[in-house]
């Protein structure tokens, strides 16, 4: 028998408040939403039923006789750090309101009386914060679990294929320096979940990755700043994990061949992905360059039917990428366009779909600059493994054939590295083709 807790059907929820017609109030607006509530009226009588019960959230008054809601969010938060908390507070204490964030590490904090709709907002959220922590953590154990599994298998081959074991090694060795490379930076991580996005689509049209690559180019060709660069790569990551919820066929679709009820699907994605990634602090901004990728210069895009500036210049930029890379995957339009004929149809919708100076610069880019999605460089060089030297770095993510993440972009190689590509690629029965550029001395 499994060892690993039974989710509730539904989150439960604690009220804490001294006041008795206060948590009447919060189980009324409560009834109708898919919560377990528990009351509590003090904060002694809080902790011993959170000490006794799976609690998922609390909202907690902040004066209470006893114990404050500030100082049992903070033993909450001891206890079990996943918890969301929430703090009602009908005074302006700038005091208890810090030491609520600072000690209780709570979600947020609304003023009393409160309005229900944020309420009920606030709470929503929050459950979806845990849900994707939680299914964030599902991932890393189930990929811890499966190293374990594989060195499992790694030491009883080496019973029974002894000439097996260096290869099998070297795999495992690989397989740790993505996972090293994966835990260092927030980006790789966003490019790590794309390839999911990429599992319901066929080989043809998977895009992601054509268009990180290409945004990422374009920034560093133009000189844009590293936070700019990074919530740009998230977006391009991202941009459509609000259409993993679609069927099959809709998901591979043209978009100009879709009927109307389809359209109205169609046009819900990007603020559908913005919603699924809100909850995550470090994507914020990457989250507002995907609510707006498909806005139009002149206002009739949507979401929000934003015009000209209004719209942010990561999402106008965003959109050019989109379009080049999908108009080239027929995405877009029924019939597969090449490069040339997608940067006429993007020069042919200057000043309606796109921004006329932006647009100018990206044609201009991909036409002189750009060669398999790589900076047209002359310190940039396609080599075999066999022609790496120490001291090269990469130019681009290095990804196995099939989808994994083997070493991301900036990673500096060493002689053992390469070895271990090598040995990998002889594992693999593959060749990789690799962009590098060399690190200037000093």
């Amino acid at each position: 028998m499994s060892d690993t807790p039974v989710e509730p059907k539904h989150p439960r929820v604690m009220l804490v408040d001294d006041e008795v017609n206060i948590l009447n109030s919060l189980r009324r607006l409560l009834r109708t939403e898919p919560y377990e509530l528990v009351l509590a009226n003090s904060g002694d009588e809080a902790l011993a039923i959170f000490n006794s019960q799976d609690i998922d959230m609390v909202v907690s008054d902040a004066r209470m006789p006893g114990m404050d809601g500030a100082t049992l969010l903070a033993e909450i938060h001891r206890l079990k750090p996943h918890c969301m908390n929430i703090l009602l507070t009908g005074y302006a204490e700038i005091g208890t309101i810090i030491k609520a964030i600072n000690d209780g590490q709570i979600y947020r904090y609304i003023s009393k009386p409160w309005n229900d709709a944020e309420l009920l907002v606030t709470l929503r959220q929050a459950w979806a914060m845990r849900s994707a922590e939680r299914e964030r953590q599902a991932l890393l154990e189930l990929t811890r679990q499966q190293n374990q599994e594989l060195q499992t298998l790694t030491r009883t081959l080496e019973q029974r294929v002894a000439s097996r074991t260096a290869e099998l090694q070297q795999t495992a060795d690989m397989l740790d320096l993505a996972y090293d490379e994966l835990r260092r930076s927030y980006v790789t991580s966003t490019e790590v979940f794309s390839l999911l996005v990429n599992q319901r689509l066929p080989k043809e049209k998977q895009t992601n990755q054509q268009v990180i690559a290409l945004v990422r180019a374009y920034a560093e060709h133009v000189g844009l700043d590293e936070g700019s660069r990074n919530d740009l790569s998230m977006a391009a990551a991202l941009y459509n994990i609000g259409k993993l919820s679609w069927r099959d066929n809709l998901i591979t679709a043209p978009a100009d061949l879709m009927h109307h009820t389809e359209r109205d699907i169609y046009r819900s994605y990007p603020a559908q992905s913005e919603s699924l990634l809100m909850a995550l602090e470090p994507l914020q901004d990457a989250a507002k360059l995907i609510r707006h990728h498909q806005e139009h210069w002149n206002g009739g895009g949507f979401p929000d039917r934003l015009k000209e500036t209004a719209i942010p210049y990561g999402a106008r930029l965003l959109k050019l990428a989109v379009d080049f890379v999908e108009l080239q995957c027929a995405m877009v339009l029924e019939r597969r366009l090449n490069r040339d004929e997608a940067l006429q149809y993007v020069r042919k919708y200057v000043g309606r779909l796109y921004d006329p100076e932006l647009s100018e610069r990206f044609i201009d880019f991909c036409a002189h600059h750009l060669t398999n999605l790589v900076v047209g460089d002359p310190t940039v060089k396609a080599l075999d493994t066999r022609h790496l030297e120490a001291g090269m770095e990469l130019a681009t993510n290095l990804t196995a054939n099939n989808g994994m993440l083997l070493l991301n972009a900036g990673k500096v190689l060493s002689s053992l590295l390469i070895d271990k590509l090598i040995a990998f690629e002889a594992i693999e029965g593959a060749r990789y083709t690799v962009f590098v550029r060399m690190v200037s001395e000093g």
